[in-house]
């Protein structure tokens, strides 16, 4: 199974970006997005073989998640049960026989980190309801997470320390969430890979420097390490600030 997550930083201008055409190439069973900023109606994409699922957030042109799956899940629920989360189409977890299937666009702290507070609210929240699924069935979440948990996933860590995305608090968050028996599937495969990336600043041609932060992940419930088969990243996809992540999964949806 092939599983594709990918924050398009704006749907509508993503699609007159070769959207679809990538959309079509990847072929995957699951195909995620984050960042649509999109409000119901604004954009009807034909992707013949998918259902298609939507989280909008309720201020227009923010935020916003998307799934599209080959198969039919066998129940989907939007949010996480909190109120004070659920009103920015954050998150959205379809079921399957063998695990939950979730993608999620975690809250950014923001310039001057005024909304890490907030953010820190977030990360308990939505680590009690991932446990609380995981007691069920194993989990895979997607998405980005905007944190660069280690110094490797950052260009330039020392200069970006206690910035909006590599504040202590928040790469403890992300800890917290491997030492519940999660497993960031990327660095399973790659512990040591350096200077490979998901996200680049539009400024000063950060892209094109490789100046970049790994802020998009696929994590999955350590029982399911067996059924891990690869996980990318793929830089050379163009049409975003970020680019698309994915996980190879054995087995059947």
């Amino acid at each position: 199974m092939k599983f594709i997550s990918w924050n398009v930083n704006g749907l509508r201008a993503c699609v007159g970006k070769n959207f679809i055409e990538y959309f079509k190439e990847a072929d995957a069973d699951i195909f995620c997005l984050q960042e649509t900023k999109m409000q119901e109606g604004q954009l009807a994409l034909d992707t013949p073989g998918y259902h298609q699922y939507w989280n909008y957030a309720e201020k227009k042109g923010y935020s916003g998640t998307a799934i599209f799956t080959k198969k039919e899940p066998l129940s989907v629920a939007y949010g996480i049960g909190v109120e004070e989360h659920d009103h920015e189409g954050r998150v959205i977890t379809l079921e399957y026989g063998d695990f939950y299937f979730i993608t999620v666009y975690v809250p950014n702290s923001q310039d001057g980190l005024k909304r890490l507070d907030y953010r820190m609210k977030w990360e308990d929240d939505f680590l009690a309801y991932i446990k609380k699924l995981d007691k069920k069935k194993p989990v895979i979440y997607c998405g980005d997470l905007n944190v660069a948990h280690e110094e490797i996933d950052l260009k330039n860590p020392k200069t970006n320390h206690m910035n909006a995305g590599f504040t202590d608090e928040e790469r403890a968050k992300f800890g917290a969430v491997l030492n519940a028996g999660f497993i960031d599937t990327f660095r399973y495969f790659y512990p040591e890979q350096a200077d490979i990336y998901s996200w680049w600043s539009y400024r000063m041609q950060a892209r094109s420097r490789n100046a970049g932060w790994r802020i998009d992940y696929f994590v999955a419930s350590e029982r399911l390490k067996d059924r891990l088969a690869d996980a990318k990243i793929h830089t050379e996809v163009l049409g975003s600030d970020h680019c698309p992540v994915e996980l190879e999964l054995r087995g059947d949806l």
